[in-house]
């Protein structure tokens, strides 16, 4: 009973990760999807990958309504929950970029079922009947929240172009950069309007609140943060299939950081210190399509 389940278990934590963005969440509607296919009549489902997908979408969907009106309250900047991923995940270019935290950065400006239905045709190239299905819509209408969906995360996604090994290097310089105290190597691999953005959900001191733009801003800001540790420790890992940074102060897992990487320099910093959120960060996570 339990074996096509297994079989598509990364497939569903996957959607469902991309559709809320937390991890927490997503492994929730994956054990309730679980739930609900151990009480179905198996001679019921001719297709379980497309039974098991329609299920997850419809209870992730209604928990990000349910989250959408929760983050309205949110303290400061709402980022997605890091996930700890292998290398490989890089490999699928597709993939990576659907789980980087750019992406679920946009995807989060989406509307509840722009958003299910985004990830579900882009990402996952699920059929416009099995989409309509989902999110209960028919399939002209899901065309038409397809098409507004992409022309959406279009204009705002960011038009980065950069390989593995080039962000690995600046990742590799960046931290160097930020853990010598190196004020100019930090100010030549930042770009001059890099945006810096930080997730501490009310609960670090210490966390702007706001983004911070401008490398003359940045770069200082991130010193001053770094020296006011007496014990930091700051490991390059993959994180949501890109190169990243895993900070532990005093022995404590303290911050994830993700970095948009283009010609050479950072971009667009992600840092999330919500201690809430960092419980992915030990085991990395299957993410499949």
């Amino acid at each position: 009973m339990s074996d096509d389940f297994t079989a598509h278990r990364g497939l569903l934590f996957t959607v469902a990760y991309e559709m809320l963005g937390s991890a927490a969440d997503a492994e929730d509607v994956v054990q309730e999807t679980w739930l609900r296919w151990a009480a179905v009549d198996r001679g019921d489902v001719r297709d379980p990958r497309a039974y098991l997908v329609r299920a997850v979408t419809r209870q992730a969907l209604n928990r990000l309504r349910t989250a959408s009106r929760r983050r309205e309250d949110y303290v400061g900047q709402w980022l997605p929950e890091p996930l700890l991923t292998t290398r490989d995940v890089a490999d699928d270019v597709e993939l990576a970029d659907s789980v980087s935290t750019a992406m679920l950065t946009v995807l989060e400006t989406l509307a509840p079922t722009e958003r299910a239905v985004f990830v579900l045709r882009e990402v996952f190239d699920v059929p416009y009947d099995e989409i309509a299905a989902a999110v209960d819509r028919t399939v002209p209408a899901v065309r038409q929240i397809a098409h507004r969906a992409r022309g959406h995360v279009a204009a705002r996604r960011p038009r980065l172009s950069v390989d593995r090994a080039e962000q690995e290097l600046v990742v590799r310089r960046f931290l160097d950069a930020v853990t010598t105290g190196d004020l100019q190597a930090l100010l030549d691999v930042l770009a001059p309007d890099v945006v810096g953005l930080s997730d501490g959900g009310g609960l670090v001191r210490g966390t702007a609140r706001r983004p911070i733009e401008g490398a003359d801003r940045l770069a200082p800001a991130l010193l001053r943060g770094m020296a006011r540790q007496t014990d930091v420790v700051a490991t390059p890992v993959w994180i949501n299939g890109a190169p990243g940074v895993r900070v532990e102060i005093d022995g404590r897992l303290a911050a994830a950081i993700t970095l948009d990487v283009s010609g050479g320099r950072v971009h667009r910093l992600y840092g999330v210190t919500n201690p809430e959120k960092l419980s992915r960060l030990d085991v990395a996570r299957e993410l499949v399509r």
